[in-house]
């Protein structure tokens, strides 16, 4: 369970009978009116997996557009408006369906309106499975940047179904699979060879899920310790120091990119600086950036874009008096937060992501 500034425990669910667990979810959370929040991806693809259930005959609907391009002030202001019209009052419930762009605004909305009302996370994708949805995190991009505005308030339950899963596409089925790698590295070799070794061409569903459900034990087990991110939690953002500068430039470019392909290049940068700054193991790195390599590509880059890029580090919620912080390994499960390095040692591992 995890507790942050309202109190709330969060109940985190992984699935065998999806109906069933929606339907005892939503029976814990005495409402007067349930909303339903998806974007037009999710509407069609998993909102008709659930929808069948008596609970949701009588829910409002309501839906904004998809992709991380979307998390915005405005639809977050749709999203307000849509529960005032509706006539939402602080014992409504709202129940997020979707990704982690949808539970993030989602989680956002229902912690503001009215002064927060009780929200429910169904998340359908991988990534938003192993970390949009788990730790109580909610928030809007804002002013160019990553998830500027927020707040930590967690759901009253978070549903975990690899149902959802089977409708992912390859790309979004590595953004999430990022996720799960950044956890096997802060926690144990074990469970990062497994990761290296899990077949992403061929995928056994069955396993797969497996390996969800020790993702997520890794994130709850670190956000139950620091819920509001004071020390430890900072482990959970090893690879995104880089990675949010890198999904930044992109979102500037109008080239947006998926979360966990950034946050996987993020990582080649922020192991690299591991190595020299830490001493992580040369061949354990190695077999990191060849994996990623191999299933993430390259982000297309040149060196006239660092300085930008450096500038957008500087924005980083986990910087102290302006000094960048990263959150580097000396070793797999061994965690060194708070890290800084040097504007040149920073371009030389984006050097190295770039030119390999």
């Amino acid at each position: 369970m995890c507790i942050f500034a309202r109190q709330m425990k969060q109940e985190v669910i992984i699935s065998q009978d999806l109906l069933r667990d929606v339907a005892e979810a939503i029976a814990r959370c005495p409402h007067d009116r349930i909303f339903v929040l998806t974007d037009t991806t999710t509407v069609e693809l998993c909102w008709p997996i659930i929808k069948a259930l008596p609970e949701f005959e009588t829910a409002q609907m309501i839906t904004i557009g998809a992709t991380d391009e979307h998390k915005t002030l405005e639809s977050l202001a749709f999203v307000w408006r849509s529960l005032q019209e509706g006539g939402a009052s602080r014992h409504s419930l709202l129940i997020n369906v979707g990704g982690g762009m949808v539970t993030d605004l989602g989680g956002f909305a229902a912690s503001t309106f009215k002064r927060g009302l009780a929200y429910i996370n169904i998340p359908t994708t991988l990534l938003s499975q192993v970390d949009a949805s788990v730790g109580g995190k909610t928030g809007i991009n804002f002013g160019g940047l990553k998830n500027e505005i927020g707040v930590f308030n967690c759901a009253q339950s978070v549903i975990l179904s690899s149902e959802f899963l089977r409708s992912l596409d390859q790309q979004n089925l590595l953004s999430g699979y990022a996720e799960m790698l950044k956890h096997g590295l802060i926690s144990d070799t074990e469970s990062w060879k497994e990761l290296l070794r899990f077949d992403l061409e061929e995928i056994d569903y069955g396993q797969l899920g497996s390996l969800v459900a020790k993702s997520v034990q890794v994130k709850e087990r670190i956000v139950e310790e620091d819920p509001t991110e004071k020390g430890i939690r900072k482990a959970l953002n090893l690879g995104h120091t880089v990675g949010h500068a890198l999904e930044s430039l992109a979102l500037e470019r109008k080239k947006p990119v998926l979360h966990g392909y950034a946050v996987a290049w993020g990582m080649i940068c922020e192991l690299y600086l591991s190595v020299i700054k830490c001493g992580f193991p040369k061949d354990k790195f190695r077999q990191t950036v060849q994996f990623i390599r191999a299933n993430y590509g390259d982000f297309p880059l040149d060196c006239k874009q660092y300085d930008r890029l450096f500038e957008f580090m500087k924005h980083d919620k986990k910087n102290e008096a302006g000094i960048i912080n990263f959150t580097l390994l000396a070793d797999i499960g061994d965690i060194r937060i708070n890290q800084q390095a040097t504007k040149e040692e920073i371009f030389e591992s984006l050097d190295f992501l770039r030119e390999g």
